[in-house]
């Protein structure tokens, strides 16, 4: 990859408003950031997908839940690879049984003040203010 290229990574906050709970997954020995345990599930987008449409197919695949994609709630470059564009999206889950398929091994609904806890890697203050205000 050249130096001035990025690599877009969807990923999805999947949010249960009635449980107050946000849905992540665990990865194991990930090939691109090795301290990357606990994480919102997403993927990269082919260049011929729609955005949204890439989100939907990735969580179907990594979590067994169809989604309602409410919105793109946050966007940054993941400060571990800077040739990563991190796009968050605001999500409930419609159906679907919650079953970890592709890089992740584990799913686990959390509260929001649980999350960072979680994370080795790093955790946006905007991004952890906006899911701890979930209503």
């Amino acid at each position: 990859m050249k130096d001035e290229e990025f690599q877009t990574v969807l990923l999805a906050v999947i949010y249960d408003p009635k449980e107050k709970k946000i849905l992540i997954g665990r990865r194991e020995n990930d090939p691109h950031l090795e301290e990357l345990k606990w994480c919102f599930p997403g993927g990269k987008p082919n260049h011929n997908q729609e955005l949204e449409t890439a989100l939907s197919e990735k969580i179907k695949l990594k979590t067994g839940y169809e989604i309602s994609n409410l919105g793109s709630i946050f966007i940054r470059i993941a400060p571990e690879k800077r040739d990563q564009i991190l796009i968050y999206y605001l999500c409930e889950a419609l159906e679907g049984t919650p079953t970890p398929g592709d890089d992740l091994v584990e799913l686990k609904w959390v509260a929001p003040k649980e999350l960072e806890k979680h994370f080795t890697t790093s955790f946006h203050p905007n991004l952890k203010e906006y899911v701890m205000n979930l209503k």
